[in-house]
């Protein structure tokens, strides 16, 4: 893999002082909170549209965007909302298009599916002067969202607006970078650029790293950061309310295993889907206690797996009670989600005869080539597949220590 540095970062300003510094015993703020405490100065005689989803909430659940609605202080004039809708009623795979919110009679624009010229034209025909991002990542590059920050960083360079990022936390810390980097070739919604599977980083991070790293033309950047975070605490440290960020992201734990087994989104086993615990069961008809045992006797730190049977009632063996199992993590700060998801994909095709990838090979996409695939059907075992990335995850880690702003 390579990157290209460039010296960009004196263009992106940013408001509230990192964990660390001088403010450290500072309670914890998100950066709609810190934006908030210092009277939305950063917005001043602005028209301001945001793009947000459900998951833009304060601590006591109340949306930001009925927050600055009844601000004087805020000329809130557009909302724009991504994949699943500003308001959260669409399903993977779709939005809620363009209309007039009931709650605040605010115009909703559509990005979902838009980029380039096409989204710039959205936020030019809206008429703000600064667009603001706020919405809960969940810490995978095959999470839509980041890539919404992206072409919204994008579009909104071309239509000479200002772009803000509001940080939240990384629910499944920021720790550390772990995974395969995406092929450039791979580049899809699921993965516009070379990152790692599981960055661990927070959205103003990446907003930096966009902007240096991949934007052709960098946008004027501004990011609101989150004083009292520590990059290695997860989300049920901070006191703030869990809203899903889709549909089937219901809980911290989903996420915390997600940058894993969304890669049996790649197969023809169920991740889950149409349960109550969506990328914690896996499995398919046919699957038995072979599979929670073999996966068990690899030893993988901080992971238990049970032998599970359940029915989804969507998605993939609809109505079918299908056999797998659960994942139970044990030790969160020893779990990586990333080879435990290789680990079960290798067991799960060497104990059911089965075993299929997608005929679109959207595994590549997920995993960001095709290395994964052709490993695994190759017979390679879980240590030879996660070491042929580990060059190129060690250039992502040296390239993404440079856009950090957390201690």
């Amino acid at each position: 893999m390579h990157l290209s540095r460039r010296t960009l970062l004196a263009s992106a300003t940013t408001m509230a002082v990192p964990a660390g510094s001088t403010r450290r015993r500072e309670r914890f703020r998100t950066g709609f909170e810190e934006l908030a405490a210092g009277g939305y100065a950063l917005l001043d005689a602005q028209k301001v549209g945001v793009v947000t989803n459900p998951t833009g909430v304060t601590r006591d659940a109340a949306h930001i965007v009925d927050v600055m609605h009844r601000d004087p202080r805020v000329r809130l004039t557009a909302v724009f909302g991504p994949e699943h809708g500003f308001r959260g009623t669409a399903q993977a795979g779709g939005s809620e298009g363009r209309y007039d919110d009931p709650a605040t009679g605010l115009p909703v624009y559509d990005t979902y599916l838009k980029s380039g010229r096409p989204l710039a034209d959205v936020f030019t025909a809206s008429g703000v002067d600064t667009v603001v991002f706020d919405i809960q990542d969940v810490g995978a590059r095959f999470y839509t969202y980041i890539w919404t920050l992206y072409d919204c960083m994008e579009a909104a360079g071309l239509a000479g607006k200002r772009f803000v990022v509001l940080d939240r936390p990384n629910p499944v810390t920021g720790r550390a970078a772990h995974g395969p980097v995406l092929h450039k070739e791979f580049a899809t919604f699921v993965g516009r650029q070379p990152i790692a599977q599981a960055h661990g980083m927070t959205v103003a991070e990446l907003a930096r790293l966009f902007n240096g790293e991949f934007l052709t033309a960098p946008v004027p950047l501004e990011t609101v950061l989150m004083p009292g975070w520590r990059r290695g605490r997860f989300y049920d440290d901070w006191g703030l309310p869990w809203v899903p960020p889709s549909p089937n992201m219901p809980t911290p734990d989903t996420a915390l295993v997600y940058s894993g087994t969304c890669m049996f989104e790649g197969t023809n086993l169920s991740e889950g889907r149409g349960t109550t615990r969506p990328f914690e069961l896996l499995g398919a008809e046919g699957v038995d206690g072979r599979w929670a045992a073999a996966v068990n006797g690899l030893g993988l730190p901080g992971v238990r797996f049970r032998e599970a049977y359940f029915a989804p009632t969507f998605s993939k063996f609809e109505g079918k009670t299908v056999g797998g199992v659960q994942i139970h993590v044990t030790d969160r700060a020893a779990y990586d989600p990333v080879r435990t998801g290789i680990a079960l994909l290798v067991t799960a095709r060497k104990v059911w005869d089965g075993f299929a990838w997608r005929p679109d090979n959207w595994i590549d996409k997920l995993t960001g080539s095709d290395r994964v695939r052709t490993m695994i059907d190759a017979g390679a075992g879980t240590d030879e597949v996660t070491g042929a990335w580990q060059e190129e995850l060690a250039a992502f880690r040296r390239v993404r220590k440079e856009y950090l702003l957390y201690k």
